[in-house]
């Protein structure tokens, strides 16, 4: 493992941050959360790096409309897939068909992760987006254990109070294995009437505000349900640049700025 730990700080030594996007069931929509705060960030100005680590279920390459494209080599290194400033790379574009599973037991994922890191040209990027599986099991924990270092997580989770029980296992996941949290997201928190325009909170509200304050971590905002979230992943579009005042957009981009602040100061506290 040190070897490929070496090979990967080699290739990861032109990438300034790196966070890592995960729950601890799923469902919840963390995807999301990761290539629209991938998108946020490019769409500031930053280079951004998006490592789907879920195997099983990557959606990053149809969610940015790269589905046709195909991966390259330079002749050393694999060329991640590219849209304007944003860097992706994901076993969607390995596997035979998008309707083929990935039937792999934990030392091929690893394997997998490992290439992904070591073997693909990242190049110079502000940001790396990781988003990670369901769960805190093979693919999170390889994640951490085989970069040179997390410089923060987010946990997304849902508004009912059962979501305490899972937020509180991907807090401490990370807890443990010392990265820095930079807050808890609470996503399909309420949806408003198209007709009535009223508020309808479908899956309760609250249980990310709560699991954030009886974990002492922050509270990074809620983000209702939003069709053009949808619409916006399965074309592949830029949520900022299609729908940029829908709830969604806007919650995320408020979001997204805390999530920049709560960076700073960790970095400051560590001393970087």
């Amino acid at each position: 493992m040190s070897d490929n730990k070496a090979k990967i700080k080699e290739n990861f030594k032109d990438i300034d941050k790196k966070i890592i996007v995960l729950s601890n069931k799923g469902g919840v929509g963390k995807s999301a959360i990761s290539i629209n705060l991938a998108y946020y960030l490019a769409e500031a100005g930053y280079k951004i790096g998006l490592f789907d680590a879920d195997l099983h279920g990557p959606s990053a390459v149809k969610a940015m409309g790269l589905e046709k494209e195909t991966v390259k080599s330079d002749g050393e290194k694999i060329m991640p897939l590219q849209k304007g400033n944003l860097k992706v790379i994901s076993m969607a574009s390995f596997i035979e068909s998008e309707d083929s599973p990935l039937i792999w037991r934990g030392p091929m994922k690893m394997k997998a992760i490992q290439q992904f890191a070591g073997d693909v040209k990242w190049g110079k990027l502000d940001f790396m987006i990781v988003d990670c599986p369901p769960g805190t099991g093979d693919e999170p924990l390889s994640v951490v254990q085989l970069f040179d270092g997390i410089d923060g997580g987010v946990v997304v989770t849902t508004p009912q109070d059962i979501a305490l029980l899972d937020s509180r296992k991907a807090v401490n996941f990370l807890k443990e294995l010392n990265v820095p949290i930079l807050g808890v997201i609470e996503n399909m928190s309420g949806f408003k009437c198209p007709h009535c325009n009223k508020n309808i909170d479908i899956f309760k509200e609250g249980g990310g505000k709560k699991a954030a304050a009886r974990l002492y971590v922050e509270y990074l905002g809620k983000i209702p349900l939003d069709i053009n979230v949808v619409e916006s992943m399965d074309k592949g579009l830029d949520l900022f640049k299609e729908f940029p005042q829908t709830p969604a957009a806007l919650q995320l981009n408020k979001i997204g700025k805390k999530i920049r602040e709560s960076l700073k100061v960790i970095l400051k506290e560590n001393g970087k």
